[in-house]
């Protein structure tokens, strides 16, 4: 219910009055909600002027007027009105806000947030440790993320610690599971996965502990992680293979070989590629694809010639693997969908590795729209914006010409028939 007179209030919320109240709400939220200076208002019209003459008690005639908050608060008391200014204020609009005594809530609450850091670093084995004192400073330049609450952001520091604690004591030993050792320090086997602020916390002091650089891909991550014995999740991602044949005698390159000489797939994980040696002949293309369906026609067809599968995206996992292969003098050849997405994904590919393109030139696009618009296969529409092929500048303004996107499987028949021809 309102303190103010019906008709009080209509006069005070005039428009006339208007600018005068936004400028002391500002004023007032500014120096600690206090009636305290003056502000002037300038380029006044004449409703203003009125309003302003009969709300002050005096006469006014030019466009510009100072107003003292003291003499206005004490106005307004003596006035049918009977409050004060920062009453009236919350009375024609929403509560003030003490900015001032926020701010100074803000830095009593950052201050806290680091030295409750400090408390728990001087409590731990790690004390006294430089590399803890550079990782607390980078910390601190570096802020707490957006979003995180004051309350949140010690219990994560303290959880960072305390994971720290347990990961670099020299006389721990064995392996553990980051899924397990995020259990125990935040009660939530996700508690260290890729991306979360605790995660980004304890590699950074991992990396400042070994004097080692901070990694920037999930790969040298998955190496800081067992750098101090600590397991990442190696096992549910996977890229997707056909007739891979090593020469290496261990049981994983015998076990790719056998699958090879059965026409049989093979996933891979990140585990095993730590493990396996990926030594091929010097040379050996290695044929690349984007859609799993052309693997599963290569392995129908008992293909000879070895695929690499990106699924759609290319993961980490798919260029680890590619990688590795390159580095043994593997080349690649590459084919994926035409669509915006599959050229740039082709781009991606074929730079890397200097990856030859497999049916993906103009032509090639040109003939198999004409192919399957005449054996009345759906046209998809080609959607979004235009990318540029590097190997190929006439792709593209063919593509935007036609108008349609065409997968991999559009093309299978000839794919498969390239994959059947004899190896290196």
């Amino acid at each position: 219910m309102s303190g103010l007179p019906a008709a009080t209030r209509d006069w005070l919320a005039e428009p006339g009055l208007a600018r005068l109240w936004g400028a002391v709400r500002k004023r007032l939220e500014g120096n600690g909600v206090r009636s305290t200076g003056s502000l002037r208002l300038t380029a006044v019209s004449a409703q203003e002027r009125n309003d302003l003459s009969l709300l002050l008690g005096k006469p006014l005639t030019g466009t510009a007027v100072t107003v003292r908050l003291d003499a206005l608060d004490a106005r307004l008391r003596a006035s049918a009105a009977g409050l004060g200014l920062r009453e009236v204020l919350e009375e024609l609009g929403p509560p003030l806000t003490d900015r001032r005594a926020a701010r100074e809530d803000n830095a009593a609450q950052r201050r806290h947030v680091w030295s409750s850091l400090t408390s728990s670093l001087d409590a731990s084995p790690l004390a006294g440790q430089e590399w803890t004192r550079q990782w607390s400073d980078v910390l601190r330049r570096t802020g707490v993320p957006k979003g995180v609450k004051p309350e949140a952001a010690v219990r994560t520091l303290q959880q960072a610690v305390q994971v720290l604690t347990v990961l670099l004591d020299s006389k721990r030993t064995g392996t553990r599971g980051r899924g397990e050792l995020a259990a125990t320090a935040t009660g939530s086997a996700h508690g260290l996965d890729d991306g979360t602020w605790l995660a980004r916390l304890v590699q950074r002091g991992v990396a400042l502990a070994h004097d080692a650089d901070l990694p920037g891909n999930a790969a040298g991550r998955r190496a800081l992680w067992r750098l101090v014995s600590v397991t990442p999740d190696e096992v549910s991602s996977t890229v997707l293979t056909y007739g891979l044949r090593p020469t290496g005698e261990g049981w994983r390159e015998r076990s790719l070989r056998e699958r090879a000489a059965h026409n049989a797939e093979t996933h891979l994980t990140p585990r095993d590629l730590l493990d396996l040696r990926l030594q091929l002949p010097a040379g050996t293309v290695i044929h690349i694809c984007e859609n799993p369906r052309v693997v599963e026609a290569a392995a129908d067809t008992a293909c000879a010639k070895p695929l690499v599968c990106t699924s759609g995206s290319a993961a980490t996992v798919v260029l680890t693997l590619l990688d590795a292969l390159a580095a043994t003098g593997c080349r690649f050849a590459y084919h994926g969908d035409f669509d915006w997405p599959g050229v740039a994904l082709a781009n991606r590919i074929i730079r890397r590795y200097e990856a030859l393109p497999w049916r993906m030139g103009a032509e090639d696009y040109e003939r198999l729209a004409a192919v399957s618009q005449a054996e009345g296969v759906p046209q998809l529409p080609l959607d979004g914006r235009p990318v540029d092929a590097d190997w190929d500048p006439g792709l593209a303004p063919a593509m935007t010409a036609l108008g349609v996107a065409l997968h991999e499987e559009a093309t299978l028949d000839l794919l498969v028939e390239d994959l059947s021809g004899p190896t290196r």
